[in-house]
This record gives C-alpha cells, structure tokens and sequence, in this order.
C-alpha cells in the first residue's frame, strides 16, 4: 500500500532544494500537485501525484549521492550572494547534478565542504544532535596561553551567546604563528575567530580537514571527488540508519 508523505519530503528527496528551501518554494506558489498549487509543505501525496516545480515535472527521488570538495578561500557556500561575491557554485564542474552543501564554511576559510543531491541527509548531517565531530586545523596570531585554551575547552559565553566547549590540542609555534587542531560538534557562523578573538587569538588561517567519518585526504586545493557508493551507504547506517 502507498503511503502519502509530506510534499516537502519528497521534493528534498529528489533533489529539488533542502527541506527549508522546498517550504518555501511551496509557501510562494512554485510547487503545483496534478495541476493545482499546493501553499501547504505539510500537504501528503503520493508518489503517483504528478509534481511540478515552476512548471517542470520532477522525477522520482534520485540515488543519493555525497561528494568531497576542498573549498577554496575566497568563495562563499551559499547559492546566491547579496553582495555579487563569488560562490561555489560557480566554480564546480558542469557536469555536476543539482548539490547543496552539508553546513558551511565563511568566505576566510578553506578544506572540506561536504556536498550532496538529497535534501534530507543534508538537514540530517547538520544537526547538532546527530553529533558529527567537525576537525580543523587553525593557525592564530598572539601568545600560547594554557589558562586561556581551556576557558574554550570548558564552553565560553560570547555577548549572551554560548558556545558549547572544544576540543583544542597545541601542534606547535611556528614564529608569530601557533597552529592548533580544534574539534566541535555544531560549527556556528564564524564560531572559531569569534572564540579565539576572546582570548586574544586571531586566526589567520582556517582549514576544515574532516566532517564526520569523512576527511580531505589528499584533495587537492579546489578538487571535488565523490565518495564511492559503497562506503557512502556504510558510514550512513553507522550515522544516522540511513
């Protein structure tokens, strides 16, 4: 017997946009069901309902699929910039299906983008509950300080905002320099610098190395690669009973 499920769902599963971004195609009139317009993203269908996206019929759910990218400095991970700066979008290869990124990483920061076709798994790896260690390797300006690393390592208070506590491991004093290996489970906008800067740290470089089971290797510096289907479906069921 065919379930029905919600509208929202499936467009995220066939790759249309994120769960969010399929709501509100969905709220603006884009999304019609059999030829009417559906307003409603908690509206349930079925797989036989005949879907249109600004008039295009979508497909049944495509395989999903995640690729590594080795995010250049420079570009943001957003679709769009308000303010015309180059994303990263722009910058994949052509051939490439429809991806969104799996969390972000600002406009100063580099390394591993996790990029994906399925809305779902997407929202799924970005939830903090799902607890996905995010490994970086920071390199900061200013004085070593024991005592001031673990007010970080304990969880710091920022302008009413709390940050919840790091894992931060010395590698060594490179001149002015200091390079550390931080990890974090939830990745909030710019939440390294803005800690670091507490404590009179300012980062200078910022490379993301792995997101979850899954690491840079040997990327090259604007490479992407996608990881083999067969180690996809493993690491899932581990994550998340994919």
């Amino acid at each position: 017997m065919e379930i029905p499920e919600r509208i929202a769902k499936i467009l995220a599963r066939a790759g249309v946009a994120s769960r969010r971004e399929s709501e509100k195609l969905i709220r603006s009139g884009d999304v019609s069901v059999n030829e009417n317009i559906v307003l409603d993203p908690s509206t349930k269908i079925r797989k036989s309902d005949r879907v249109k996206v600004r008039g295009k019929i979508i497909g049944s759910a495509e395989a999903t699929r995640v690729w590594r990218y080795y995010k250049p400095k420079g570009l943001v991970t957003s679709e769009s910039d308000e303010r015309n700066r180059p994303t990263i979008f722009e910058m994949l290869p052509k051939d490439l299906p429809r991806v969104m990124s799996i969390g972000r990483l600002d406009i100063s920061s580099e390394g591993l983008l996790l990029l994906t076709n399925n809305g779902m798994l997407k929202r799924k790896l970005e939830l903090p509950k799902t607890g996905l260690v995010r490994r970086y390797r920071v390199r900061a300006k200013g004085v070593h300080s024991e005592r001031s690393i673990n007010i970080l390592r304990k969880g710091i208070a920022l302008g009413g905002e709390k940050f919840r506590p790091m894992t931060i491991i010395l590698d060594r004093v490179q001149g002015a320099n200091i390079w550390y290996t931080v990890e974090l489970k939830e990745g909030r906008n710019r939440e390294i610098r803005r800690t670091f800067k507490a404590i009179n740290l300012q980062v200078n470089r910022l490379i993301r190395v792995s997101f979850g089971p899954f690491d840079i290797g040997h990327l090259l510096y604007g490479e992407i690669k996608e990881i083999p289907d067969e180690r996809l479906k493993k690491e899932l069921l581990k994550l998340c009973d994919w």
